[in-house]
């Protein structure tokens, strides 16, 4: 088996902007009760001092800022639920896993959904890089499988119309095989065939080969041994997982400040994660009920920039021929996507 890759952080030339001086605290994640007096100054008041509704896939490792901001600067001052982007909408996602208790300030989710999911909702903006993960394909070698090329006519497991399937539309076509050439068997969070069952599906010989982000591929690995073979390439693809938030959100006076301070503590806690990422293992192993073994062995899968990616918007040009293909639409230009993409809150961190 490959050893997994050590990913870099992106150079300074890459990126917008780095954090600063660090802090530890205890995690409280809760929202402040609002206000049930009638006057306007009251009721301002409770806006001003209720938690800012952060959503997002506390399953998996991308989530790793937002859980240790929330336990560090962030504690007391947002509320993390699970959910995606379609929260900041008031809208239940599509993966039934992102379940939504009511509409979120700022959710997070990979570029791919902001893709789909900005066709009917032109006001979403994506603002921070939570993280950019690296993902593989393990496969198994008692199927004949010993090179990318072999998966040609193999069973693959991956979750439909998400990263992980774009990613293994890129490492098919890498080594000329069409993406219906291969059976792509659906494993989908919340259903009756979950994503902790490709392991089972793995050992038991019903698929061949599994891509989907971490820990689980891990484990699907760890539950193989020898078995395993694992292909990657963090140049075909790089999942960048982001922070999203609306315009309108973005304007409101009192929401805005407390988008720019969690950014600013994303950014904060990003650089440790960097420094040493223990404290933010725990935390996502607990978030996501998961082994805290398994979590370390898959972190290198992952790493935590701390910025908004300049390479952003040439992936999205780029991985939106895609989905435009699988939504029935035609790909938009780098001008029409390029307004998805909002810097001003890391434009305002970095100047205060």
């Amino acid at each position: 088996m490959q050893t997994p890759p050590v990913v870099p952080v992106p150079s300074r030339r890459h990126v917008l902007g780095y954090g600063a001086a660090l802090g530890l605290g205890t995690l409280i994640s809760g929202c402040a009760a609002p206000s049930t007096q009638g006057a306007a100054s009251t009721d301002t008041a409770a806006a001003n001092t209720a938690a800012l509704k952060v959503f997002g896939n506390l399953d998996t490792l991308e989530f790793a800022p937002v859980l240790l901001a929330g336990a560090t600067r962030e504690a007391g001052r947002i509320e993390i639920a699970q959910g995606g982007i379609l929260s900041l909408f008031d809208k239940q996602g599509d993966l039934p896993n992102l379940k939504a208790s009511g509409r979120s300030h700022v959710a997070t989710n990979s570029e791919t959904q902001g893709l789909r999911y900005s066709i009917d909702n032109p006001d979403l903006r994506i603002i921070f890089t939570i993280s950019e993960g690296v993902y593989r394909i393990i496969a198994r070698r008692s199927a004949g499988i010993a090179s990318l090329a072999d998966l040609r006519g193999k069973r693959i497991g991956t979750m439909p119309k998400t990263s992980s399937a774009y990613y293994l539309h890129c490492m098919l076509k890498s080594a000329g095989v069409n993406d219906n050439e291969v059976r792509v068997e659906p494993f989908v969070s919340g259903t009756a065939r979950p994503l902790a069952m490709m392991k089972d599906a793995l050992l038991s010989g019903q698929i061949d080969a599994v891509t989907i982000w971490e820990p689980e591929m891990q484990r699907c690995a760890d539950a193989l041994g020898a078995d395993a073979i694992s292909f990657f390439d963090a140049a075909a693809y790089r999942e960048q997982f982001s922070l999203y938030s609306t315009r309108g959100n973005l304007a409101d006076p009192v929401l805005r400040p407390k988008i720019v301070s969690l950014v600013r503590s994303l950014m904060i806690a990003s650089e440790q994660i960097r420094r040493d990422p223990r404290d933010a293992a725990k935390l996502v192993a607990k978030a996501a009920r998961l082994d805290l073994p398994s979590v370390e062995r898959a972190w290198p899968h992952n790493t935590y920039p701390g910025t908004l990616l300049s390479s952003l918007l040439d992936t999205m040009v780029e991985e939106d021929v895609w989905v435009a293909k699988e939504t029935g639409r035609a790909p938009r230009t780098h001008a029409q996507l390029a307004p998805l993409i909002d810097a001003s809150v890391l434009h305002q961190v970095l100047q205060s």
